[in-house]
């Protein structure tokens, strides 16, 4: 379901993310996880914003056996985010997979009337993650 390609030393649960994955989509998913330059330099190439980011999503185009698109990470912000909200690394790199993930299954947070934050707060809950992702994904 997911094609991994960690290009850091972050530790990846891909069995755990896969469970995510799969509860919202057959499609194979690729995810990087990559350093904050190599993030920046994509936001920069494919979106035009000269800074880092902690997740970006590539819908593929849909046709029939189509992958259903790209999820690229940063462990800087996995990392950073984890130890300024005081949970696991694993449960940063949830929130952002599946932030990423609902991008590529067409929601968003920056034209919806709330149901992308919906969403994350539904799948937060199912997949026993830190109440406090949804209070910080709320704010």
């Amino acid at each position: 379901m997911i094609e991994l390609d960690n290009r850091t030393s972050l530790e990846v649960d891909e069995l755990f993310l896969n469970s995510i994955a799969e509860s919202l989509s057959e499609k194979e998913i690729e995810l990087i996880i990559t350093s904050n330059e190599e993030i920046k330099s994509i936001n920069k190439e494919y979106r035009d914003i000269d800074k880092d980011t902690d997740v970006l999503s590539f819908p593929y185009e849909e046709m029939p056996m189509s992958p259903l698109g790209s999820i690229v990470i940063s462990s800087w912000h996995v990392e950073a985010k984890a130890k300024e909200f005081g949970h696991q690394n694993s449960d940063e790199l949830a929130l952002l997979f599946i932030h990423g993930l609902l991008h590529l299954l067409s929601f968003d947070h920056e034209v919806d009337d709330g149901e992308m934050r919906e969403k994350e707060s539904q799948l937060i809950e199912k997949f026993n993650l830190p109440k406090s992702l949804i209070v910080r994904n709320n704010g």
